[in-house]
């Protein structure tokens, strides 16, 4: 998008943030019946849902959402090529890009998001050039939340410096997002992998000299403690986004007294990468409307994202739980607002080197290991230089095999981090146990005590 344009889309879209609470519910029904209708028209397995549940053509712009199917993870993988609405977009083939990582876009047109979690089949979301631009716009609206006009005008004429610390060696979300955006802004940028050593990190840092830091709160936490005093290193940061992963008050507090600036927590997923803010304990989180609709049924969270219209999500079920606030007078904004509790509260796993220094793995580097039979998994470290895998497979599977992809991934990552005193071993198991306390499995457990096999049932190799 040129920056003209993407200037334009902005200044629409902050529009909204000030509009009546009406006018945006009038917005969000006329844009989820035009999806709605486009659905039904273009994909097969919304049309056959659609109707199986008593929607037809002539009642689809009156039948209320909650009456709509709902859809998962499972009915998306396999009901993937019928339920996407341009003919020309396989999940085979997806899967095929995705191993080239040379290839930008998907037969030359659409942006390819690879979500896996925690299990060893990857999710593909699949966005046209419109749905992209629309997104994009949507994240730079939220990393400029709270901004006047002239101040972002101000900002963008003196050409910020941005810093972007994540996972970025593959597709992920964010980090292709973040850099289509600073080039639209034509701005400075530089990617700072989570796997770089972190030794490496003050040089990088230093030498690029960065206004604005974006990236999981836990790696710009990790950045001001390895740099003791940003600021005392010559390092003026103007505001910091943090994205990827929750962001608790004591981090928040830790972020804007470490680095003097205001902290932005960034909300988004695969699924639609931009979902809400929150530019302040105070004000909350807000939810984009204007761009999706958030239900919680059961506790649960559904999106219906409605910019997407190659892969429609129309009422689709994710892990995070979230609780959606009552509205009153002191509220800003008119979006809704919420408390998002995302599922992904790790630890990270920190080694001791051969020299004595310090050096860590993030549960985000490992987070989208695809292997082949490989249904789940979960990190259990037990020393500061051992750790342990538990690997949950299918049966019909050769688990050589996934015991070897296995050593092969994580021979790479301890080479790249330069942990080569590290051990670790290696459990296929029937599955892997939720944390008794929280009910939910944890990607990495800390574990100082000794790992017993009766813990889990093993499988022979």
């Amino acid at each position: 998008m040129g920056y003209t344009r993407l200037l334009l889309s902005l200044w629409c879209a902050k529009r909204n943030v000030n509009k009546p609470r009406n006018h945006i519910h009038r917005l969000q029904q006329k844009k989820l019946r035009k999806l709605l209708c486009y659905a039904y028209v273009h994909s097969e397995y919304y049309k056959r849902t659609f109707e199986k549940a008593g929607i037809t053509s002539e009642n689809i712009n009156s039948v209320p959402l909650q009456q709509f199917p709902v859809m998962n993870k499972k009915i998306l993988m396999d009901h993937f090529d019928e339920l996407v609405t341009k003919k020309e977009i396989k999940q085979k083939e997806l899967a095929e890009f995705d191993k080239d990582k040379k290839q930008a876009l998907y037969q030359g047109q659409y942006h390819v998001v690879h979500s896996s979690g925690s299990t060893g089949k990857p999710r593909y979301f699949v966005y046209d050039e419109k749905a992209w631009e629309q997104m994009l716009t949507g994240i730079i609206r939220g990393a400029f939340w709270g901004m006047t006009w002239k101040d972002i005008i101000k900002l963008l004429r003196d050409k910020p410096k941005i810093l972007y610390i994540a996972a970025t060696d593959g597709r992920y979300g964010g980090a292709m997002a973040i850099g289509d955006g600073v080039r639209g802004l034509k701005c400075s940028q530089h990617f700072l992998d989570i796997n770089t050593p972190i030794a490496e990190w003050k040089k990088i840092v230093k030498e690029f000299n960065p206004n604005i830091i974006i990236g999981y709160p836990s790696a710009i936490k990790m950045l001001a403690e390895e740099m003791d005093n940003p600021r005392n290193n010559s390092i003026c940061v103007n505001r910091v986004i943090s994205c990827g992963e929750p962001l608790n008050l004591g981090l928040r507090k830790y972020l804007e007294n470490t680095f003097r600036c205001l902290v932005i927590n960034f909300y988004g997923a695969s699924e639609s990468l931009a979902l809400g803010v929150e530019g302040s304990i105070e004000d909350g989180m807000y939810l984009f409307d204007d761009m999706n609709i958030v239900e919680v049924l059961d506790g649960e969270m559904y999106i219906t994202c409605l910019y997407n219209y190659s892969q429609p999500l129309i009422r689709y079920h994710i892990s995070d739980k979230i609780q959606i606030r009552d509205k009153n007078s002191k509220d800003k904004y008119s979006f809704t607002k919420a408390e998002v509790l995302l599922c992904r509260n790790e630890d990270v796993m920190w080694f001791r080197k051969e020299d004595g220094t310090k050096e860590f793995i993030h549960p985000l580097s490992v987070e989208g290991l695809c292997i082949e039979g490989l249904l789940d998994y979960q990190f259990v470290q037990t020393s500061p230089h051992t750790f342990q895998v538990l690997a949950e497979t299918e049966n019909i599977v050769s688990k050589v095999n996934i015991k070897q992809e296995l050593e092969k991934h994580l021979d790479a990552l301890l080479q790249e981090k330069k942990l080569d005193n590290v051990i670790y071993e290696i459990f296929l198991v029937e599955g892997i146990m939720p944390d008794s306390k929280t009910g939910k499995k944890r990607l990495i457990m800390i574990k100082e005590d000794d790992f017993h096999e009766t813990d889990y049932k093993e499988q022979a190799v």
